[in-house]
């Protein structure tokens, strides 16, 4: 897995997570004003590997 951080003009820093087979699995969701912000976005992802699971059981 690999994250690719980029630069949008309108919409700021953002980052994608691909997968070892190069396909995205997870994205940024929204843009960041500043590069610091994003990268500490993609280290609170990195930190949740140990998060639990919730399936919800209402629709």
């Amino acid at each position: 897995m690999y994250f690719e951080l980029y630069y949008e003009v309108f919409q700021g820093w953002r980052w994608t997570l691909y997968a070892a087979n190069h396909k995205k699995i997870a994205n940024s969701g929204e843009g960041y004003i500043n590069k610091s912000d994003a990268l500490a976005a993609i280290g609170l992802v990195k930190a949740c590997g140990n998060a639990p699971v919730r399936e919800r059981t209402t629709a």
